[in-house]
């Protein structure tokens, strides 16, 4: 697969172009709105969200609601566009940099004197269109009764230490949730701290994890080191914006255990009422994350990813105006105070394009019948 994503944050639209999905894939509208309007909510998001209602136009590529193989493009307009491609604007240059955004680097490597020229596509807005694209990749995945989701660990320094066992546990305990956390006593505490930086102008990051469940032994490859699975997500996951540190399974624990406590023992079983991927070899442990040598192994596929604190501060912090050199402090610019909920979306959106690559990439085919039959022979073969 092969995708393309464009606009600016202030323009007319978000877009994105898919090429290379297979054909026969039901794809519902509804489905990707619903996945947009997840990013959108969350305790702390900013003003802008009250402000957009993110709908997705599918101008290319389904008829009747199914793929046909050809680049599928999509839309999502901006209802407060500011910026146009064919007439002038009347906003004011910027030329005061953000700390932790891309405006002084982008400007550096650019050589742009107003900032809104590198802000505007350096926005997390484009994750519109990356959500879009994942909610497409999920319904494809449905086929083959792979589900994503995440939810989060922390914010700030309150921690929950509760474990899920499922999926199915998760959406169950994440239902109502503002903060789209599993543990509702850990989430009063988050509540009061986001509260609290709301107040004082400042934001916060956290951490995330997403659970792939249902994915089959065998994607991915140790052949290349692009090609192991563990690399590719990874870098998928390493490329939203506002993401610091990527874990798989137990991740940075691994390095303060011994092997005969962290290693995953394999066991077998004849039993036929499991599903698919869980017959056969297993393990009872699960510390690898669900991936082994950079190849899914059948269980659960366990990420985590550390989000930093919104850069933009509604107390700002000191920068250097780029005209004058002069210390100024940053501007004020509509933002969020705590975007974890969105991050963790993105973040399946995310998993979900690269799982569906390295599906596509085990099983090809042109066609999605195609591929459940090469994926129905495989099983079987394991």
């Amino acid at each position: 697969m092969r995708i393309l994503t464009a606009g600016e944050s202030h323009g007319t639209y978000m877009a994105a172009i898919l090429e290379g999905f297979p054909k026969g894939v039901k794809i519902e509208k509804e489905f990707i709105d619903c996945e947009l309007k997840r990013r959108m909510s969350g305790l702390g998001r900013g003003k802008r969200m009250s402000i957009e209602i993110d709908k997705v136009e599918i101008v290319s590529g389904l008829r009747n609601k199914v793929t046909l193989g050809s680049p599928i493009t999509i839309l999502v307009k901006n209802k407060d566009a500011k910026i146009f491609s064919q007439k002038k604007d009347n906003l004011t240059s910027l030329s005061i940099p953000r700390p932790a955004h891309a405006d002084l680097a982008g400007a550096l490597k650019y050589q742009e004197n107003d900032l809104r020229n590198i802000l505007e596509r350096a926005s997390a807005r484009e994750t519109v269109s990356r959500v879009s694209i994942g909610a497409i990749c999920k319904q494809f995945l449905l086929n083959f009764n792979i589900k994503i989701t995440s939810f989060t660990i922390s914010v700030g320094d309150i921690i929950s230490q509760m474990k899920p066992k499922n999926i199915l546990e998760i959406i169950s305990k994440v239902k109502n949730s503002k903060l789209n956390c599993i543990d509702r006593e850990a989430e009063k505490l988050i509540v009061r701290e986001v509260e609290k930086a709301q107040r004082i102008g400042d934001s916060l990051g956290g951490v995330v994890e997403v659970w792939a469940e249902g994915s089959p032994p065998g994607l991915g490859s140790f052949m290349h080191f692009d090609k192991r699975l563990d690399s590719q997500l990874a870098a998928y996951l390493m490329s939203i914006p506002a993401v610091k540190g990527v874990e798989i399974g137990l991740g940075f624990e691994y390095a303060r255990k011994r092997g005969s406590a962290s290693h995953d023992a394999i066991y077998y079983t004849t039993k036929k009422n499991l599903s698919a991927c869980q017959q056969g070899f297993y393990r009872k442990t699960n510390n690898s994350g669900g991936i082994e040598g950079g190849i899914s192994t059948g269980e659960p596929i366990v990420l985590r990813i550390a989000m930093k604190p919104i850069a933009t501060l509604g107390k700002p912090l000191d920068s250097v105006n780029l005209t004058t050199k002069q210390r100024e402090k940053a501007p004020v610019i509509r933002s969020d105070t705590c975007a974890i909920v969105a991050c963790g979306v993105i973040a399946e959106s995310m998993a979900a394009i690269c799982l569906t690559e390295a599906f596509l990439d085990k099983f090809g085919g042109d066609a999605l019948e195609e591929i459940k039959t090469n994926y129905k022979n495989y099983i079987k073969a394991i």
